[in-house]
């Protein structure tokens, strides 16, 4: 992947986590795949990235007003929970697996918002 290609990725990334949340990881762990990366490596770089994005957004929302911290800090604790057991599943997943999964959930993601 060539150095426009991964600046590309980063904008599509920061694009997309500023408009959906975290949803940049849709479109950097594809890209990342055909970069070369391996599948559970891709995943592991696509939070990566999307941890300081996903920072810069809710700050930036924070201070724009359209988030209440206490709105979201029930959500913390078990959320904290399911990333450790992800980040701890990940090296465990054999790729075929990993892929059929994230493909559900993209799947599964779609059709919520076309049919919403």
């Amino acid at each position: 992947m060539g150095r426009m290609s991964l600046l590309l990725t980063g904008l599509a990334g920061g694009l997309l986590n500023g408009l959906f949340g975290a949803g940049g990881g849709m479109a950097i762990v594809p890209l990342l795949g055909r970069a070369g990366l391996e599948t559970q490596r891709a995943h592991a770089t696509s939070i990566a990235v999307t941890l300081p994005l996903s920072v810069a957004s809710s700050l930036f929302y924070l201070s724009l007003g359209n988030v209440r911290l206490g709105e979201a800090l029930p959500f913390l604790p078990l959320g904290l929970a399911g990333a450790w057991l992800g980040g701890r599943l990940l090296p465990h997943l054999q790729s075929v697996w990993l892929h059929r999964m994230f493909g559900v959930v993209v799947i599964y993601s779609a059709l919520r918002l076309l049919l919403a």
